[in-house]
């Protein structure tokens, strides 16, 4: 079987169920993982769980060193990445409580490390990003919520921004003509870099917030933790809806 992991976001600190059999802060090229990548079990799968933002501590997702957790993880075997992120919704579709299942993602951050390309292999890193995610680890999941009857989308426009403050509604307005259903601030470089990998990757997104300016109240973080709370339980499901299929 595939070796497997699952990168959580902000309100999946912890993979529920893992039986942690051991913990992995390899040494990379470019420096210290987020955090130990937990190695365990789940039901018969062996999974790799690691939080990109660290914890207990929060890592802001500019600073995210993606570089090192994807080569940390490919360097332990893993060849599959489900990637968790908490995202504002745009779309009318895309409200507080829903999840989505990206097939596409504009990237508007800057100043990231996107690519392990350094110039030293004499050959350009051009890797065709034409589909972003990986189109059969995307439907395995979209099968695995629609048979646990999770209310999902199957398909949308993930848009990463740099974060760490949330959009103007300017910003969200020029989003939604650009084509964009849900915004975050950590599913770029990761997915680029999966790619350069070879590393099968594709995204859960929790919406848990209306975007800047399409909402009634004022963007809170406690608004946005209610939300969270309710919504990981939901992808934990689908987690282990997912894992028992395969």
């Amino acid at each position: 079987m595939t070796p497997l992991a699952i990168i959580g976001g902000t309100g999946l600190d912890e993979l529920d169920g893992l039986e942690i059999v051991a913990e992995h802060a390899p040494d990379t090229p470019y420096g210290a993982v987020s955090r130990p990548v937990q190695e365990g079990r789940l039901g018969r799968n062996t999974v790799y769980f690691l939080q990109r933002h660290g914890s207990p501590g929060a890592i802001p997702p500019h600073l995210i060193n993606y570089r090192a957790n994807i080569w940390a993880l490919h360097a332990l075997g893993v060849r599959e990445i489900v990637a968790v992120n908490a995202v504002g919704g745009i779309a009318p579709a895309m409200r507080p409580g829903q999840l989505l299942i990206p097939d596409q993602v504009i990237d508007y951050t800057w100043g990231r490390e996107h690519t392990f390309d350094d110039g030293s292999s004499g050959a350009l890193m051009h890797i065709d990003f034409t589909e972003p995610y990986d189109r059969t680890l995307r439907m395995a999941l979209v099968e695995a919520a629609t048979g646990a009857r999770i209310a999902h989308e199957s398909s949308g426009v993930h848009g990463v921004t740099q974060g760490p403050r949330l959009e103007t509604a300017g910003e969200v307005q020029r989003m939604a003509r650009d084509g964009c259903d849900v915004v975050g601030m950590t599913g770029m470089p990761e997915a680029s870099l999966a790619r350069e990998m070879g590393v099968a990757y594709a995204s859960v997104c929790m919406v848990v917030n209306p975007a800047a300016g399409l909402g009634e109240l004022p963007l809170t973080l406690e608004m946005m933790g209610q939300i969270l709370l309710r919504e990981a339980a939901v992808v934990r499901e689908l987690l282990q809806a997912f894992l028992d299929a395969r």
